[in-house]
């Protein structure tokens, strides 16, 4: 017989868990009856009655588990935003930028090397000289 008590205590637990986290993850606009922070209180104070009460009376119809998972076909102000790795304009941006850079690199390399070529084809008696070296 305890571990039925045992039982129905950690289904209560995982009920008045679950009920707050719906609470406060719902919008503005889908919490019916009372205010967000009333609500909040009485599950918990009341986890049981409070949680079963919230599910019940204290939330739209339309939301929860219910609802389909949003689609791309929201309009263009309510998207969310898209992280840096996800958006090809950014991606396409760091792509140009890096291919710039190998660029302007390889050109400073190849202008070095016809510099020490030239250097060592015309022996003026001088050393060649090392000169301003591209960074790498």
């Amino acid at each position: 017989m305890a571990r039925l008590y045992v039982l129905l205590f950690l289904a209560q637990i995982v009920l008045a868990v679950c009920a707050l986290i719906s609470c406060l993850s719902a919008e503005e606009g889908q919490i019916r009856a009372l205010p967000r922070i009333a609500w909040v209180l009485i599950i918990l104070f009341f986890p049981l009655v409070g949680s079963i009460a919230w599910f019940v009376a204290g939330r739209e119809p339309g939301s929860g588990a219910r609802k389909a998972w949003p689609t791309g076909n929201r309009p263009a102000e309510r998207r969310r935003p898209v992280a840096p790795d996800d958006d090809p304009e950014f991606l396409r941006s760091v792509q140009e930028r890096s291919q710039q850079q190998d660029q302007e690199l390889f050109r400073r390399w190849e202008e070095d090397l016809r510099r020490r070529e030239d250097d060592l084809r015309h022996p003026d008696g001088e050393p060649p000289r090392e000169g301003d070296r591209p960074e790498v």
